[in-house]
């Protein structure tokens, strides 16, 4: 039986790459600009930018280009042509099934993003999916972005239950280390970064797609006052 077959209080996902299927978007336009700009982009490079706040993007660019990389002008130009890319912006397979279900459970719900508010915001609303959640995490929120676990943290806090008792979804490996040093029982869902067996052994499971993990919540017994649900995943690592 998996270890997420314990009553939990409370669900914290990811955004990019986790709830929204928008990180292999944001790949094509990251190759694209940075060759329009002058630089080769490598997978090896943009795998480590997959979850990372600006300021750890901006350094990563800047060790791997050179201190003369514009990375303002190119922070600039992604987000221009993301936004007119991504006039509706999709949801992860079996993500908002399994988020209305928790929502008709009563289980309180969280997103906590590196994402700025203004991005945040403005996607999950084009998602559909913003008014699902009672906090929103993004890096506004915090001083210490992921992997540090504030942001995690703060999201427990606002949702007022101990992040022990908490599940978080997560793609990336700097949102793993950030929910697993949180305290809470983290599942990851890689979208385009796989995670390495030190990555895994930090997980409670490892899934191809959150359908998996809504398959086992709706037959998994549930408590009487509907907010400590059992949750059955199998895990795929």
């Amino acid at each position: 039986m998996s270890p997420l077959a314990h009553p939990f209080d409370a669900v914290i996902f990811d955004m990019d790459g986790t709830l929204l299927d928008t990180e292999a978007v944001f790949k094509a336009i990251v190759y694209e600009v940075c060759t329009e700009m002058g630089f080769a982009m490598t997978d090896g490079v943009h795998g480590r930018m997959v979850g990372s706040s600006h300021e750890a993007t901006a350094q990563l660019l800047i060790e791997s280009f050179g201190s003369h990389f514009p990375y303002t002008l190119f922070d600039e130009k992604c987000r221009t042509i993301m936004k007119s890319r991504l006039s509706e912006v999709p949801v992860k397979a079996g993500a908002r099934e399994l988020v209305t279900a928790l929502r008709e459970l009563g289980v309180p719900l969280a997103v906590a993003t590196s994402s700025r508010a203004n991005h945040a915001m403005g996607h999950l609303e084009a998602a559909g999916v913003i008014g699902l959640f009672d906090t929103i995490v993004t890096r506004d929120d915090v001083i210490n972005p992921k992997p540090h676990p504030e942001p995690y943290l703060t999201a427990a806090r606002r949702l007022k239950v101990d992040p022990v008792h908490c599940v978080a979804f997560e793609d990336s490996i700097s949102g793993v280390r950030a929910a697993h040093a949180a305290g809470m029982r983290t599942v990851m869902v890689p979208d385009l970064v796989q995670p390495s067996d030190e990555i895994a052994a930090l997980c409670v499971a490892v899934l191809e797609s959150m359908a998996h993990a809504h398959e086992h919540l709706v037959t998994a017994p549930r408590s009487a006052n509907g907010l400590q649900e059992h949750l059955q995943v199998k895990s795929r690592g």
